[in-house]
């Protein structure tokens, strides 16, 4: 990601947060090693108290997500495809936190598939969430993963590859 895109993206959250009553710092974050193709973005919690960094997290990061989402939006409108980029928001470690938990959820599901041959739905996953378990399972080569239903009930199914 170059830096304009990431400087444009620390500029526009950071006036965001000010807008909101939050006037705090956004840096640049080291890629974490599993979103190769997304400018991190790091809210510096320092001086939020814990209950501003659960109001801007939300119930299982709802809120998070829509800053993440209307982010990537607004910046991405009207751009040329070689000009536009994708944005994650990280707040407290949430982002790697539930990287962890989807990674623990997909291995399991994974396993349930092979060891039973049944398909195994997981729930309750936002479309982020269900794409980068997506991205996950692409490893399990007799695996495919497809999303079944309507938001806000979609789910994203594991199942062995059909022949």
């Amino acid at each position: 990601m170059d830096a304009t895109l990431s400087q444009r993206g620390q500029e526009w959250l950071e006036e965001l947060l000010r807008l909101a009553g939050l006037p705090v710092a956004v840096e640049p974050e080291l890629n974490p090693g599993f979103a190769e193709d997304s400018c991190w973005l790091k809210i510096d919690e320092t001086n939020l108290a814990p209950e501003q960094v659960q109001a801007l997290i939300g119930s299982d990061g709802v809120v998070l997500d829509s800053i993440q989402y209307l982010m990537n939006a607004t910046l991405n409108l009207g751009q040329e495809s070689e000009k536009q980029g994708a944005f994650t928001v990280e707040l407290a470690g949430y982002r790697l936190r539930r990287y962890s938990e989807l990674k623990a959820m997909a291995e399991q599901a994974a396993d349930h598939v092979r060891e039973t041959g049944e398909e195994f739905e997981l729930k309750s996953l936002s479309s982020a969430e269900r794409r980068q378990v997506h991205t996950m399972l692409k490893e399990y080569e007799e695996l495919e993963t497809y999303s079944r239903g309507q938001e806000p009930d979609r789910r994203l199914v594991v199942r062995l590859l059909q022949a």
